[in-house]
């Protein structure tokens, strides 16, 4: 997942960012205004969306998909057997439902794991005859070590800055480590998001940036929040060195050695980019009753890294977006425009699947009314991140209302995408929502071997899959498409 900027919370009225009046901070509670009444919705449709938050509260039916999906599927890396299987898992369970299903394909690189292994083979106070272990894992966009790998001296450097100021003649040859840590305070105080945009950068860029300095390889301190010696896999923009993350622990005994003397490394780093294979988007269809060639679309991303089993990125994401059509079939309702449910793949490489969708569909692109996706877990969700336009928050509120039993009823407003499988459309005007979840513990088990069913808590998933259930049909049944 990327493209994050977590939880500000607005309380929103249409026309002002805050509802509130001048000086209502500093003034008594008893001069706080009431909250603004939204545009109201037809009875019935209130009703509607009532039955289908109390069905969905108490439905497991997102809980048997991730666990099906992680537990019996497994890892779901782009062009791997599980890949396909849940591919062909998601289709056959909508068309169970009575959806129009059809794959559509996607051209997608393949990345094959190899071997990964560190140890500092010289470093001040060594005993001799020994080496200390470094617990790492290959970055997506590695370029492999010699299958006996490499050894050369570290350099360690904090930020970008950091590196420019060392240059070419201190970086040439050298293994670069960067050791920017993970902002876990931001993440204890509602800002996981900024926390991960800030260290994500030395993960994605690192590579390139050591590799035009000539250095032998470029490794980064783990973006994430769990201090418990966990490497965080992810992509990194492709670069001709190998490219890696070591655990935090790892990355600060690294730093406190380089600052007494001179440290080597031996790295063997293998994983690769390998040829390019036919991958598939699951897109599945209920046909609206009254305009069917308007589109909502509800959504979360198939493919996962494969170190964990992908539970809450994004199995959990995939779930919520099913369990919309679920409840909207079982409960006999009829949506006016198509409801379409999206898996998505390769959101964890090159975002092949968001692309090659906006060019397949780009002569309906004026049809899609609304884009929803799941990619941050499965927490409790606290509303929703949305890049649409001001008067549509009036819209929204009796959506809100109806979600507010459990607290799913904020919206914060965005420039941005919410999250990165809908950017191309958010890109071009339609109404964009992702759900915004508690984040404060998404980046200790994001991207590594911890993101696994037990992280999955039962009432929450279900609690996400209501919001997005909730919305989904709102948006698909309401009078009016929200203004753009």
């Amino acid at each position: 997942m990327r493209n994050l900027s977590l939880l500000f919370f607005l309380a929103l009225i249409p026309g002002a960012l805050f509802a509130q009046k001048q000086n209502t901070l500093s003034g008594s509670d008893y001069d706080r205004p009431e909250k603004a009444a939204g545009i109201p919705l037809p009875p019935a449709l209130v009703q509607e969306l009532t039955a289908i938050r109390d069905a969905g509260l108490t439905d497991d039916y997102a809980y048997r998909q991730v666990a099906h999906l992680t537990e019996n599927i497994g890892p779901r890396p782009v062009g791997s057997p599980q890949a396909q299987a849940a591919i062909e898992y998601v289709a056959g369970e909508m068309r169970k439902l009575g959806l129009d299903v059809r794959l559509e394909p996607v051209q997608a690189h393949r990345w094959i794991r190899g071997a990964e292994t560190a140890e500092l083979v010289e470093y001040p106070g060594q005993v001799p005859g020994t080496t200390q272990k470094i617990v790492l894992t290959a970055l997506g966009g590695n370029h492999p070590t010699p299958p006996q790998g490499i050894t050369a001296e570290l350099v360690v450097a904090n930020t970008f800055a950091d590196l420019d100021r060392l240059g070419r003649q201190n970086v040439a040859g050298k293994i670069v480590l960067y050791n920017f840590p993970f902002d876990q305070r931001k993440a204890a105080g509602g800002f996981a998001g900024e926390a991960y945009d800030e260290a994500v950068a030395y993960r994605a860029l690192g590579a390139k940036r050591a590799a035009a300095l000539g250095a032998a390889a470029s490794l980064v301190r783990s973006v994430g929040g769990a201090d418990y010696r966990l490497p965080h896999t992810g992509g990194s923009r492709m670069a001709d060195i190998p490219a890696g993350a070591v655990s935090s622990e790892d990355a600060d005994l690294i730093a406190h050695l380089a600052a007494q003397g001179k440290v080597r490394m031996h790295l063997i780093l293998t994983s690769q980019t390998a040829d390019e294979v036919t991958t598939y988007n699951v897109v599945a269809d209920l046909k609206g009753s009254e305009h069917p060639e308007q589109i909502v679309i509800v959504s979360g991303h198939l493919d996962s890294w494969d170190l964990g089993t992908g539970a809450i990125d994004d199995a959990a994401g995939v779930a919520v977006a099913m369990e919309t059509a679920q409840l909207i079939q079982r409960l006999h309702l009829h949506p006016k425009r198509t409801l379409r449910v999206i898996a998505w793949i390769d959101e964890e490489n090159l975002g092949r699947g968001h692309a090659e969708y906006a060019r397949a569909h780009a002569a309906e692109i004026s049809n899609h009314v609304a884009a929803l996706e799941s990619d941050l877990g499965a927490s409790h969700p606290l509303g929703f991140r949305a890049k649409i336009a001001s008067e549509a928050v009036a819209r929204l509120q009796p959506v809100l209302d109806v979600l507010q039993v459990f607290g799913a009823n904020l919206i914060q407003l965005s420039g941005d995408s919410p999250e990165a499988d809908i950017e191309p459309l958010a890109k071009q005007g339609v109404p964009a929502l992702g759900l915004l979840q508690d984040g404060r513990t998404y980046f200790n088990y994001h991207h590594t071997p911890a993101d696994t069913l037990d992280k999955v808590v039962p009432q929450e998933l279900r609690e996400n899959a209501t919001a997005m259930a909730v919305m989904g049909y709102a948006l698909a049944a309401m009078p009016e498409p929200l203004p753009r």
